[in-house]
């Protein structure tokens, strides 16, 4: 457990949208008795006494729905909901520039967003010539966090780095080339959040390869690497899986369904 002394955080998960997928269509060996599996999509927010600090933007109603996403709340109205005001945010942590994750730069006016180098790299080089590997980007939201690059807005980290006390990001890549996971200290030890390192708990817990991938043993050993930034599989959460909502209590009634706390310990027995 953490000193007293040491910076400790809240960790809310909160749903901005959903889809019905396959499993046939969501993993790398498919599935030979393939059947529908959900997909939830989350922002993150993570507090302590001291700061306020947002993970990721979600995407907008028209992107979201065009791709055949449901769209339930903005990442403002999300944050609303827990008296937070996107608008005096100062730190957004962005894992990847995927349309689902970046896709409300402009929602934070004061923020400094914070990337893997890897990352900006990957989504204005080569890779982008290749209309397999760009389908899960956004040119706006690319062209977006290059204006705020310009603007002196954006923090650039390179593997491990610091964002705060009791906060470090983790360049763990393969889904994409500079995709970061978020480890955040909290009362219950380090609560790490995989992002698209791990799309569900069996992704982890199983090591079932998510089809959207840029390298996919550089995707498996990023698991492997998440695993050990945890005590356990208990710490990790997992980016899109909808049972991190059942597994995890609502702040109050009036939420459940909509967001989870993480910084408590899940309510089911987690496989390691």
């Amino acid at each position: 457990m953490p000193d007293k002394t040491d910076e400790t955080y809240e960790i809310y998960a909160i749903k901005y949208g959903d889809r019905m997928g396959e499993r046939g269509t969501m993993f790398v060996h498919g599935d030979p008795h393939d059947a529908p599996m959900a997909m939830d999509y989350y922002i993150w927010v993570i507090r302590s006494e001291q700061r306020t600090i947002v993970i990721d933007v979600g995407y907008g109603k028209a992107e979201g729905e065009g791709r055949g996403r449901s769209f339930l709340r903005s990442p403002v109205e999300g944050l609303a909901l827990l008296d937070i005001d996107a608008n005096e945010i100062e730190d957004v942590i962005i894992t990847h520039m995927h349309y689902d994750h970046a896709g409300n730069l402009e929602l934070f006016p004061k923020a400094r967003f914070h990337i893997q180098d890897e990352e900006m790299s990957f989504v204005t080089g080569r890779a982008m010539t290749h209309v397999g590997l760009r389908h899960a980007f956004r040119l706006d939201d690319v062209l977006e966090m290059v204006r705020l690059t310009y603007g002196d807005r954006v923090v650039f980290h390179a593997g491990e780095e610091q964002i705060a006390p009791g906060v470090t990001v983790h360049h763990l890549p393969g889904h994409t080339r500079g995709l970061q996971a978020v480890r955040v200290l909290t009362q219950r030890g380090p609560v790490v959040l995989a992002s698209d390192v791990a799309h569900y708990y069996e992704s982890f817990e199983e090591e079932t390869p998510f089809l959207t991938h840029e390298n996919l043993f550089e995707m498996m050993e990023s698991h492997r690497k998440l695993r050990a930034l945890a005590p356990d599989n208990s710490h990790i959460v997992p980016g899109h899986d909808p049972a991190v909502l059942e597994r995890y209590p609502a702040p109050s009634p009036a939420l459940e369904g909509i967001v989870a706390r993480l910084d408590v310990p899940p309510n089911v027995r987690v496989k390691g």
